[in-house]
């Protein structure tokens, strides 16, 4: 498995060298030009909206004449109003699927936050991760590790948005897992919508959101389009200790000013009858299916943006989870501190998480979890991890780069780093991840991975993967 990983990363820096030559200017101009290619788009649509009256016009004045008279003339000008039909609505297409935005809006990923650079109207967009996971064959104290190595279009998502004004917009994410829904044994498929939301846009200090929203906690749950963070992965604390992607049906507030940016919301709470001792209070998430609102909660988060290129904040998730279901409050709390930096071709970034679960011994009792079983739920989980990165083409003085970059990245958590008294933790729960990879975006849309991580557990039986991915967004 080593020596494929070293083969492959071989393969793509030779041929990330071999493209340095080639001529990306096109594809440079368009991503740091759109505001030329929107007004050449628009003086064309309204050249052609134009001509098209013009035709109308003429036609119509053809059959005010003596019945079949031009009825070849106007046959001849009905093609061309097809055509010119046809043109229009394709350009009105090209320009709602073309990168409108280049960058974060509001939290979001550049391929998301397209509906904001939009005027008016329709806009699409979306992304993609093929996986490819190759597992160690046994694990760290040498038994077979009995995992199958997979190959697995991990995500397909659209993005679609409408702007009615330069005040009211709504934008959502449609994402379909593994190909497939209803198949593929523990890996089923599914379609599920992420976000779903209406936008009131009242100044840049206070906007007013509402719909099925991301929950603004971490690094990655709001950002998380694979062309946007190193490694073929997400963070395994950004998925077993902030349950990434977390999502809720809610409403709330959100702005930015010169120097920091906020969110925060009301939304529907977790709900505990799918908390577990492994992954933490991730299957509590509701996802806005039908969600018990028995048990609110808040959630909110601010960053600090002043210093250029670095972003530093904190956030956070307060409720009760207990829905009617569990005899308690059931209260979990999430606290975060995240920051990322980049300096040139440096990028680095960095997370602490900690979620508190209040009467975890009344949720195991409530889910029949037994106390010498291991799989009781946390009463305290947490974990962090720091990633860096280094885009060695930015020593290049070239303003259409490439970007091929090394990167390094060390996580640590524990889904049981406490249980209750009288319950056992499982060893194998409290997790070290070493990651060493390699990433080679051609232009800034499209990204191939690959990386190699060390797993290691207390338990000693820790599996080491190998892993090869492909993103891209539009």
């Amino acid at each position: 498995m080593r020596k494929s990983f070293q083969i492959l990363c071989a393969g793509i820096l030779a041929l990330a060298i071999t493209q340095e030559g080639r001529p990306l200017e096109a594809a440079s101009s368009q991503a740091t030009a759109p505001e030329a290619e929107s007004g050449d788009t628009e003086k064309r649509l309204r050249d052609l909206e134009a001509r098209l009256k013009e035709l109308a016009a003429a036609v119509e004045e053809l059959r005010k004449g003596e019945p079949g008279a031009a009825s070849a003339r106007i046959a001849q000008l009905e093609k061309q109003i097809d055509a010119l039909t046809h043109e229009i609505e394709r350009l009105r297409l090209g320009e709602a699927a073309a990168p409108a935005a280049a960058r974060s809006e509001h939290g979001l990923g550049p391929a998301a936050s397209k509906i904001y650079g939009l005027r008016e109207g329709v806009s699409i967009g979306g992304y993609g991760e093929v996986v490819y996971r190759d597992f160690s064959s046994r694990d760290d104290s040498g038994s077979p590790s009995g995992a199958d190595d997979q190959w697995d279009l991990l995500r397909a998502v659209l993005y679609f948005g409408y702007k009615w004004s330069d005040r009211i917009l709504f934008n959502s994410e449609i994402e379909f897992e593994h190909a497939t829904t209803g198949e593929g044994g523990e890996e089923k498929g599914e379609v599920s919508v992420e976000f779903a939301y209406l936008d009131f846009l009242m100044k840049k200090g206070f906007n007013i959101r509402g719909g099925l929203l991301l929950i603004p906690v971490g690094i990655l749950n709001e950002m998380h389009e694979p062309t946007t963070f190193p490694g073929v992965l997400r963070p395994a604390v950004e998925t077993l200790v902030l349950p990434t992607t977390w999502r809720e049906n809610g409403i709330g507030v959100f702005g930015e000013t010169g120097w920091l940016s906020y969110r925060g919301y009301l939304v529907a709470g977790l709900d505990a009858t799918g908390f577990s001792g492994e992954e933490g209070i991730r299957e509590g998430r509701q996802g806005g299916s039908a969600s018990l609102a028995n048990s609110l909660a808040l959630t909110g988060r601010v960053d600090l943006t002043r210093v250029p290129g670095l972003v530093a904040g904190i956030a956070a998730f307060r409720g009760n989870s207990d829905q009617g279901e569990i005899p308690a409050d059931a209260k979990v709390e999430t606290l975060d501190f995240h920051a990322q930096y980049q300096w040139r071709g440096f990028e680095a970034r960095g997370l602490w998480a900690r979620v508190d679960v209040e009467d975890a011994e009344v949720i195991n009792q409530a889910l029949g979890i037994l106390p010498l079983s291991g799989d009781s739920v946390g009463e305290r989980i947490k974990g962090w991890y720091l990633q860096a990165a280094w885009d060695i083409f930015s020593l290049r003085s070239r303003s259409d780069q490439q970007y091929l970059a090394p990167f390094v990245g060390y996580e640590a958590l524990n889904t049981q780093d406490s249980v209750p008294t009288g319950f056992s933790a499982n060893p194998a729960f409290e997790r070290r991840i070493r990651t060493l990879g390699l990433t080679w975006k051609p232009i800034p849309q499209v990204a191939l991975k690959l990386d190699y991580q060390d797993v290691d557990n207390a338990a000693g039986t820790g599996v080491d993967e190998f892993h090869a991915g492909l993103g891209w967004i539009f």
